[in-house]
């Protein structure tokens, strides 16, 4: 049984991160365009805890920093993958939206990228939500990235991203030359068309969403509907879920541990799920702090009591 706790993933991280990690190398995958715009090797280092601006959004700190935080690249090359085959706003982008004006030019796969404006009135600006798709399964993995990580921000905060956080996250090491301008080519696309976006939602051209600040009453039935008494189960559980396993079980052992009636600190978990097929013990635990990096500072401990692949859990079922 494995336990993990915030001072051991904080360890294990600062591990993950030594300039004497060595990687894993995958075959290269590339796609042939020319961009003004080049990813220098040697301008930053990899370090998830780097103090260099930029202009990354809070969520894509969190993901440039928990991707940073895996040493083995087949690891993060696999996690990419599957935010491909998980992200919601690139699976389901409809057709109408398939069109050549929000094509992302350069790709030897097809990408598309499109919007739409939304009047926040908690900020009293407006923001950009995407949508995205690509026929090739590691184009999408980038594009879901991109979309997951700046959807819901202003069309300025969204100019200011650096593209070299993708060094800082060290994706860059599974990508050639021409797929980093590939990159290259999503990220301007997707500032271009927030920049359209707002203009014309500023113009009153198209038409907008409106968002509005929930009532008390509406805050608590939100609370109830993503976990109600128990959040850090429930946002557990919702992370673990992006892995696809065939069984999850998630026991809370808060009051066993000591904690007070209603705190949630301690937890262990048992799990099944194909993505651990072709990854040791160290790499399927690194999986699954990638899926949980936001939620472990807020609890305790978490234990890990199995982590299997179906045939894996098969055999031992049978044995």
């Amino acid at each position: 049984m494995i336990r993990f706790t915030s001072s051991i993933l904080a360890l294990a991280l600062w591990m993950a991160t030594s300039p004497s990690a060595k990687a894993f190398v995958l075959p290269k995958i590339g796609c042939h365009h020319q961009s003004s715009q080049q990813l220098s090797s040697s301008s930053l280092a990899a370090d998830p805890g780097s103090e260099v601006d930029l202009g990354m959004t809070p969520e894509l700190k969190r993901v440039t920093d928990a991707f940073a935080s895996i040493e083995q690249e087949q690891v993060r090359y696999k996690q990419l993958l599957y935010m491909a085959q998980t992200t919601e706003e690139v699976n389901n982008m409809p057709e109408s939206s398939k069109i050549q004006e929000n094509k992302v030019p350069g790709c030897l796969s097809t990408v598309f990228v499109d919007g739409q404006a939304e009047y926040k009135d908690e900020i009293g600006d407006y923001v950009i939500n995407f949508q995205g798709d690509s026929d090739g399964l590691m184009t999408k993995g980038l594009v879901a990235l991109l979309v997951r990580c700046l959807s819901g921000n202003t069309a300025e905060a969204i100019q200011k991203v650096d593209p070299q956080f993708i060094k800082i996250a060290r994706i860059d090491q599974s990508l050639t030359p021409g797929r980093n301008n590939g990159f290259l080519n999503m990220l301007q696309s997707i500032k271009s068309k927030a920049t359209e976006l707002d203009e014309e939602a500023r113009s009153g051209s198209i038409p907008i969403a409106t968002t509005t600040m929930p009532s008390s009453s509406d805050d608590a039935t939100d609370s109830e509907a993503v976990g109600g008494e128990a959040p850090k189960y429930t946002a557990i559980e919702v992370a673990l879920q992006a892995l696809k396993p065939s069984s999850l079980t998630i026991l809370d052992n808060s009051q066993q541990s000591g904690s007070a009636e209603g705190e949630e600190t301690h937890f262990v978990v048992d799990i099944v799920a194909s993505a651990f097929e072709g990854l040791n013990v160290i790499k399927r635990q690194q999986l699954i702090f990638m899926m949980l990096g936001e939620i472990m500072p807020e609890i305790q401990d978490l234990r890990i009591a199995s982590m299997f692949t179906p045939e894996e859990a098969e055999q031992r079922a049978s044995s």
